[in-house]
């Protein structure tokens, strides 16, 4: 009997799925707002050719999407080295993604509004 009692974890799984489901809450109430509500210096100022604003929707989905593979994939519980290369990867590939779309989107725009090609569509 008192080892059953001591194998139990002390969170229960009730209170975890609540906590994952506040934290998550919290993100998308804070990304909703921002959406709304487009603060003027946020909006106006830029890094790497983008508003600050969109930067910070992109790191708050990137969160979410740790926490939600944290969370609901149960990587907590897997071995450190299967975690690493699961959620690296996907951090990495997210990275080169935005920067990938970030430079050529730029330079297509540039290409148009210099008139290199007419806006014909």
């Amino acid at each position: 009997m008192a080892h059953e009692a001591s194998t139990h974890d002390k969170h229960s799984p009730l209170k975890r799925i609540w906590t994952v489901f506040a934290i998550l809450s919290v993100i998308t109430l804070v990304e909703v707002i921002l959406g709304i509500i487009k603060p003027e210096s946020l909006v106006k100022t830029t890094l790497i050719y983008m508003s600050l604003l969109n930067w910070i929707f992109i790191v708050l989905t990137i969160v979410k999407a740790y926490y939600i593979t944290w969370a609901f994939m149960h990587m907590e519980h897997e071995a450190k080295g299967l975690r690493r290369s699961v959620v690296w990867t996907v951090i990495f590939l997210i990275a080169y993604l935005t920067f990938i779309l970030l430079t050529e989107g730029d330079y297509v725009f540039e290409v148009y509004k210099n008139g290199y090609i007419a806006w014909d569509f």
